[in-house]
């Protein structure tokens, strides 16, 4: 076996199996999570309808092998996506490529880019999407975790990095929108990472999969939007990721696309051709309609919105939380343990949150996310009020029981 594998950490959701055992979760009340964060609004039905047509479409059957690079058609669709949203034209042909799904795609990348014949450093927030990690171990590369500082709505620290580290870094992930904190990265921090990237010649790739979903009145900036703000329009070594999970509600088609640098698209392709990752042409076609319309999106938002603003105002008054930039996470602070948090609210109201800190790591003399504790609002607005009135009142019960 691979023995880089023995590297690899439980992933979140086993560890919270694991932190759950032996609880009984009360029975007067029906189980909710909150600890996942996969979509439950409905999938819209023009896109199930197009996935049927598929079927039928010659050329969109199931009796050939699907191209690596997507057809023209679904390319296509992707750009003129890019155009509308960030006003950036990108050639269908060479700066985007279809992938199964923002995490296949952000995994593979590392492997694609990694040159393991050097000391390699891969940097990514922290707390994170655990991917980055992962793809960074079984890379070779040695993960470089920098926290973000909750003073500054959970900015990342990038100037706490090492030059030295700095130096030996081959990739850097960025996550805007961020998981979990919802942090929106602006102009001023992308030009310093630009800044370092021309100074060191890493490459960024740029995980985007919920910028579609925000509550401030301007969309989330963009990778290869700042890019462009910045007359960097060649996007030398960027890479965008992003995906039609949640902005479209079909987390199962596992359909979404990467964008930028035309070269580091090229040896991609390279790679994912020999890896065996071509895309349905079933869902190819679904993913072609999907890109190609916006109103399921503004719905999804606005459903989004809505209950974002019932929900955190319940649980302002009693956890340190407040309204996020973008994404569809409350990162909550708690008093004392996050892990102790999760299990005591699973036991007594039968709520699931996953614990901040199996999403960070401890680096620097601290984990930057224990004592927090992650909600997913996926379900819809009945269930995450419920959830909530019941946290509301399980901190009401643990503050009343503490010594005074």
């Amino acid at each position: 076996m691979n023995p880089l594998l023995s590297r690899l950490q439980p992933y979140p959701f086993a560890r919270l199996r694991e932190l759950f055992a032996g609880v009984t979760p009360n029975p007067a009340y029906r189980h909710i999570s909150l600890g996942i964060g996969e979509p439950k609004h409905p999938t819209p039905a023009f896109i199930k309808q197009a996935l049927a047509a598929a079927l039928e479409t010659p050329g969109h059957d199931l009796a050939g092998y699907p191209p690596t690079a997507g057809t023209r058609e679904l390319r296509t669709a992707c750009t003129g996506w890019v155009q509308r949203r960030y006003g950036i034209a990108l050639d269908p042909q060479t700066q985007v490529l279809p992938v199964n799904g923002s995490r296949e795609a952000l995994f593979a990348f590392a492997q694609a880019v990694i040159d393991p014949t050097r000391p390699a450093v891969v940097v990514c927030p922290n707390p994170f999407y655990q991917i980055y990690e992962g793809a960074a171990l079984l890379s070779g590369a040695q993960p470089y975790y920098v926290p973000s500082d909750p003073a500054r709505n959970f900015a990342i620290d990038w100037d706490s990095v090492p030059e030295a580290t700095w130096a030996k870094t081959q990739l850097l992930f960025v996550c805007s929108p961020g998981n979990p904190t919802g942090a929106v990265m602006p102009l001023d921090e992308w030009r310093k990472l630009f800044a370092l990237q021309d100074k060191h010649g890493f490459v960024i790739a740029s995980d985007e999969c919920y910028s579609e979903i925000y509550f401030r009145a301007e969309p989330p900036l963009g990778g290869l939007e700042a890019a462009a703000q910045l007359g960097r329009t060649d996007f030398k070594q960027l890479v965008a990721f992003t995906s039609l999970s949640k902005r479209s509600n079909v987390p199962g088609m596992r359909s979404g696309f990467v964008a930028g640098d035309a070269g580091l698209l090229q040896q991609f392709l390279l790679y994912r051709t020999y890896h065996g990752s071509a895309m349905s042409p079933i869902v190819q076609a679904a993913s072609a309609a999907a890109w190609s319309d916006e109103a399921h999106v503004v719905d999804n938002r606005e459903q989004y919105r809505r209950k974002f603003a019932q929900v955190t105002p319940l649980l302002e008054p009693v956890l340190d939380v407040r309204l996020p930039d973008a994404g569809f996470y409350l990162w909550a602070g708690v008093r004392g343990s996050d892990t102790a948090f999760a299990r005591a609210l699973l036991a007594q109201y039968n709520v699931v949150v996953l614990p901040g800190s199996f999403l960070g790591r401890e680096a620097h003399g601290a984990n930057p996310g224990a004592g927090r504790v992650r909600m997913a609002l996926v379900a819809d607005t009945a269930e995450c009020l419920e959830a909530a009135q019941r946290i509301v009142q399980f901190v009401q019960d643990t503050r009343d029981q503490s010594p005074q």
